[in-house]
C-alpha cells in the first residue's frame, strides 16, 4: 500500500480493528475511525493496514458511506478543522518582532502562537492540495509527480519554522537532495 497517497476519507481495512476511514493525517500516523473500535492512531506503515478499493467494499463499510459523505461534506464546509499541533514550550507567550530597516516606521509585533497557527494552517492546506492532486482523475501520473515536486519544495521552504514545533515528527520535510 502506498501511504503517500492516502488522505482523509480513504477507506481502510485493519486485520485487528476491521474496516475504518481516515479522519486525520499526521506525519507518520493516520487517525482512523473504525466502525467497531472508535478512533485509533495507526502508523502509516502498519503491515496490517490495507486500502479498501471499490471492488472489495464490504456491506458493513458500504452502510456507513452516507454518514461518511455527510461528515466529509461538513468538514469541507467548515474547513478550519485541523490537527492539534503543539508549539514548543520555550516559545509560549513569546512575541515575534519585525523590525523595519527604515527607523521612521514602527516595528510590527506578532504573538508567536498566532504566527505558529498560521504556519500550521498553511501546512494543512498544502496537505489538502496534495491529496487533491493525487486523487485528481484528469491529471496523468507524470503531471501529478511534477506538481508533487513543487509541494515538496514548498515544504522545504517551510523547514525554517521547524524550530517552533514541540514534536519533531510534525516538522516540515522537504527534498533531502536540496
Amino acid at each position: 500500500m502506498d501511504q503517500l497517497t492516502l488522505g482523509i476519507g480513504t477507506r481502510l481495512q485493519h486485520t485487528q480493528f476491521g474496516p475504518g476511514v481516515i479522519v486525520g493525517v499526521r506525519y507518520a500516523d493516520y487517525l482512523i475511525s473504525f466502525i467497531h473500535h472508535g478512533v485509533k492512531e495507526i502508523k502509516k506503515d502498519d503491515p496490517h493496514l490495507d486500502e479498501i478499493l471499490p471492488e472489495n467494499v464490504t456491506v458493513e463499510v458500504e452502510t456507513s458511506s452516507e454518514v461518511e459523505r455527510s461528515l466529509l461534506g461538513i468538514l469541507r464546509l467548515w474547513g478550519g478543522l485541523s490537527e492539534v499541533v503543539p508549539l514548543g514550550e520555550k516559545w509560549k507567550g513569546g512575541m515575534m518582532v519585525l523590525q523595519p530597516g527604515d527607523k521612521s516606521v514602527k516595528a510590527k509585533e506578532v504573538p508567536i502562537d498566532v504566527f505558529f497557527h498560521k504556519i500550521v494552517m498553511a501546512r494543512d492546506r498544502l496537505r489538502v492540495l496534495e491529496q487533491q492532486i493525487n486523487g485528481h482523475k484528469g491529471l496523468s501520473d507524470e503531471e501529478k509527480v511534477n506538481l508533487q515536486q513543487y509541494i515538496t519544495r514548498i515544504y522545504g521552504s517551510f523547514t525554517t519554522f521547524n524550530v517552533l514545533f514541540r514534536n519533531k515528527e510534525q516538522w516540515f520535510v522537504g527534498d533531502k537532495a536540496e
